[in-house]
């Protein structure tokens, strides 16, 4: 398979390694010095473009790599807000393939189809309260984290007693969203369900951005194959 390269940073070398060493060519490596050649014969023979820059950028890349027929996995996160309605109309409507994840960790979906079924038990326990904390290297632009978000509306969609998520909240109604950026932390999750009785606690701790960059290229593959709005959960079926 042909890949791009889209942001050049720790990730972006990280997937390079590993997308050389599981067989797929490199065949052009975008960053901010050199915007021009989303517009070049190298990109253009992509099967695939993996897209890994900053809220401000994303949407501008999809559309640059769309315009040159590439298909795109991205792990930007922050954009959602603003462009989801148009990415998903595009992906639905326009014929373009966006493969969209807050976090290619394999150990990240797998934590998340646990978060899933076990709001589904703890909406039968109303003394337990729930909150949700991220910790992420100081680098970390948006807030809460694209991961903490889907794991929050996992939770709210199966627990009654929360009505939306919401950043530094007293209001029992919500579930609490704390952040932390400290070091060069690659991403911790952690959900608590707490009563005067006891403290259920889940966590998934990253040791290196490996796992991320291994998923992404496993999302690569998937996405050859596959068109339209993609997601963790087309990937895995858990």
């Amino acid at each position: 398979m042909k890949l791009a390269l889209i942001g050049y940073g720790k990730m972006g070398h990280m997937i390079e390694q590993i997308a050389r060493e599981r067989g797929h060519e490199i065949v052009s490596i975008i960053d901010i010095d050199n915007q021009e050649d989303f517009d070049s014969d190298a990109f253009s023979s992509a099967d695939v473009a993996i897209e890994f820059t900053s809220p401000q950028a994303a949407y501008g890349n999809y559309l640059r790599a769309w315009e040159q027929g590439v298909k795109v996995v991205s792990g930007s996160t922050g954009w959602m807000k603003e462009h989801g309605d148009e990415v998903k109309r595009l992906c639905t409507d326009g014929g373009r393939t966006l493969f969209w994840a807050s976090n290619f960790s394999i150990g990240v979906a797998i934590f998340s189809a646990v978060n899933r079924y076990l709001a589904k038990i703890m909406n039968q326990f109303p003394q337990y309260d729930v909150e949700l904390e991220e910790t992420h290297h100081v680098h970390k632009l948006d807030h809460p984290s694209g991961t903490a978000i889907t794991l929050a509306d996992e939770i709210v969609d199966n627990v009654d007693r929360k009505s939306a998520w919401a950043e530094d909240t007293t209001d029992p109604s919500l579930l609490r969203v704390d952040h932390i950026r400290r070091g060069e932390v690659p991403g911790i999750h952690t959900i608590r369900y707490d009563s005067d009785a006891d403290c259920i606690t889940i966590t998934h701790d990253a040791h290196s951005r490996k796992g991320f960059a291994l998923g992404a290229v496993l999302a690569a593959e998937f996405t050859n194959e596959h068109d339209g709005l993609l997601t963790i959960s087309d990937m895995f079926k858990f």
